[in-house]
């Protein structure tokens, strides 16, 4: 199953790789965004899961999304650094490889019940992820011509919310839908670690399932190892490459990635405790759980359609645009009661659609062989999954109101507009 590439062109060019087999790579590549993104999107489904078992705060909670994306910012230049030594198909493994060591560390996590070990494991299981992206997204950048970059990486991002719309819908069946009829603040000692070993079976039964699933993936992957014999990769000129950060466009777009992922996260963490609210829509916690698909599904619609519309709209307007529609969804909801608050913030996923495939594009504009160094800095920007998500949290407990901390990612989404509208012109040469 070995791939042709002719003298004419490499990666490193950033042009148009006319003599590769595209198609057959390009499936590689979307298999790839398909599972880090369903992984990725298991966290809203076993924060509440965790919430109950270990009777934690929002913040507490919140740090499952911390210490998943806190591997962003350890990993992300350690990633580039990996992928321009061993090339992007061996990179890829590895970092699949990596995923699946995370899933397996949830067997003496669950054993031990403790909730440090459930946070380690997630740890490790970002670690892969962010190999895996900081491999898929130059690479599907560079699969075909510069021009159509933002249209193809958002095609391709659709795959990852294909991925982040299925796999909570079944994560909340599995995970959720066995909780006990007991509570885990009516138990302590010995009673309290039984209850908490045997009801965190869900979780490992489910990511037991996702190693599996990853050594086929892996596997597959590995028969393409050879496939990019002339890849090249530029030495960074900077420590680790962070001398991009000096050029405006890039550096804003930086930010804009570490925000938007922020608020993503924040608001797909806070939806099952949101619409169980009285006020909301006063959902169980698994039909509650099945409402993340809602928020993930609309972004998965709104890539496919945003791939069409970015190639006649100029991106940066069309971000700009849905940033200032996400903000309008986020004050509905909070404004209002019952099904329109509860729908109006699953709608927040249609606008986020376009925003990190369009952000990443916008900021790496340019970059060429520098392609892997930016992939690996947008990767560590990643970090903003960790950071917006607790600092949420930490609003809801100081003021009792999930409806007051979604201020905070409405706030990302004001700066994220900003940097639409600066970037609605390409990037100079």
């Amino acid at each position: 199953m070995a791939l042709n590439i002719g003298p004419e062109k490499d990666l490193s060019e950033g042009g148009e790789v006319q003599n590769i087999d595209a198609p057959q790579l390009r499936l590689f590549v979307m298999a790839l965004f398909f599972v880090f993104g369903g992984i990725t999107s298991l966290n809203d489904v076993i924060i509440p899961k965790l919430k109950e078992l270990f009777t934690l705060n929002y913040a507490q909670a919140m740090l499952v999304q911390f210490c998943f994306f806190t591997a962003y910012a350890v990993i992300g230049i350690p990633g580039a650094w990996l992928v321009k030594r061993v090339g992007y198909m061996r990179g890829a493994v590895a970092g699949l490889l990596t995923m699946m060591a995370g899933c397996l560390l949830f067997i003496p996590a669950s054993r031990t019940a403790t909730y440090g070990v459930f946070l380690l494991a997630l740890f490790v299981l970002a670690s892969g992820v962010v190999i895996v992206q900081v491999v898929a997204n130059p690479l599907i950048s560079l699969l075909g011509k510069p021009e159509t970059s933002h249209s193809r990486l958002t095609f391709a991002q659709a795959f990852n919310s294909l991925g982040t719309t299925v796999f909570p819908w079944f994560g909340s069946i599995l995970i959720l839908g066995g909780l006990a009829k007991l509570s885990a603040s009516a138990l302590t000692g010995a009673e309290l670690d039984t209850y908490r070993s045997a009801e965190s079976q869900a979780i490992v039964h489910g990511y037991l399932g996702l190693a599996a699933v990853l050594a086929i993936v892996a596997a597959a992957v590995w028969m393409f190892r050879n496939a990019l014999p002339r890849e090249q990769h530029e030495e960074s000129t900077g420590l680790a490459g962070l001398d991009l950060l000096k050029r405006p466009r890039f550096g804003f777009g930086a930010l804009c990635i570490f925000l938007y992922v922020g608020a993503e996260v924040a608001i797909g963490s806070l939806i099952v405790n949101y619409l169980r609210q009285e006020h909301v829509m006063a959902l169980q916690e698994q039909s509650a759980g099945k409402m993340i698909s809602l928020y993930w599904g609309g972004a998965m619609v709104g890539r496919f359609i945003g791939s069409a519309l970015l190639r006649v709209v100029s991106p940066g307007k069309v971000l700009a645009a849905v940033a200032l529609g996400a903000i309008a969804l986020v004050a509905v909801s909070v404004s209002t009661t019952g099904e329109m608050s509860g729908y109006s913030l699953l709608a927040v996923g249609l606008m986020n659609s376009i925003m990190f495939p369009t952000i990443f594009s916008l900021a790496c504009e340019k970059l060429g062989a520098r392609a892997a160094d930016g992939s690996g800095i947008i990767n560590v920007a990643i970090f903003g999954g960790a950071v917006i998500p607790l600092a949420t949290g930490l609003i809801a407990d100081a003021t009792g109101s999930l409806a007051t901390s979604l201020l905070v990612p409405a706030l990302c989404y004001a700066v994220i507009a900003g940097f639409g509208w600066y970037a609605r012109k390409p990037a100079a040469g």
